[in-house]
């Protein structure tokens, strides 16, 4: 089971400042949490999403994590343990477990209380993919082929079934009619056409004579 959490306002710490820390990371950028990575050095793509005021860096290094989950308030809502030390991470998650924080350890699924997948993002396209845990590997490679298969088209088509669906609301009443219609514009080989070429306004002009054509 995939759920896209809402973290709007909430706090997620990263402990580990490397490669695999910066990809976890990516994960929550556009969650609109408050993002810290704390690490004793970071990766330079960590350092650009703190240049990019993306998330906030704390340059530490944590020798007991129980120690350092005790002292810090508040506490996270989310910790991620994504460290090159087993027995650090360990000490880290089972402390904000404690604590009452949702933990993820990158060297131990059975003590985390989610997994990460692998999130394949075109514009506002988002495909979570996940093998378990068994393949991280995997889990990238298909991310990628996804990430190809949606196209500039798609995107538009997106942005004009959201223009269209606010416009249905304020016409029709009954879902049904306004689902209806969606599909036709969806379904519309005219529309796809100018899609293709890029003109979602003409698009969008398309689609509105439809509609009212369907009002006669």
């Amino acid at each position: 089971m995939l759920l896209d959490l809402k973290l709007e306002g909430k706090t997620v710490i990263v402990v580990g400042g490397g490669s695999e820390a910066y990809r976890k990371t990516q994960s929550f950028l556009d969650s609109g949490a408050i993002i810290w990575i704390i690490s004793k050095a970071f990766s330079e793509g960590i350092q650009k999403l703190s240049q990019e005021r993306k998330v906030i860096l704390l340059k530490t290094d944590i020798n007991n994590g129980t120690q350092f989950i005790d002292c810090l308030n508040p506490k996270p809502d989310i910790l991620l343990a994504i460290t090159d030390d087993n027995k650090l991470n360990a000490e880290l998650v089972c402390a904000a477990k404690a604590w009452g924080c949702i933990v993820y350890s990158v060297d131990n699924p059975s003590q985390s209380d989610f997994i990460l997948p692998a999130i394949a993002k075109v514009g506002d396209v988002k495909v979570a993919v996940s093998t378990g845990g068994r393949s991280p590997v995997m889990a990238h490679l298909l991310r990628e082929r996804i990430e190809k298969i949606v196209l500039p088209e798609d995107l538009l088509q997106i942005e004009l079934q959201a223009n269209m669906r606010s416009y249905l609301k304020e016409k029709f009443s009954n879902p049904r009619v306004r689902s209806k219609l969606l599909y036709e514009i969806l379904d519309n080989n005219t529309i796809k056409e100018a899609l293709c070429e890029g003109k979602l306004q003409e698009a969008q002009d398309l689609a509105m004579r439809l509609i009212e054509q369907r009002e006669k």
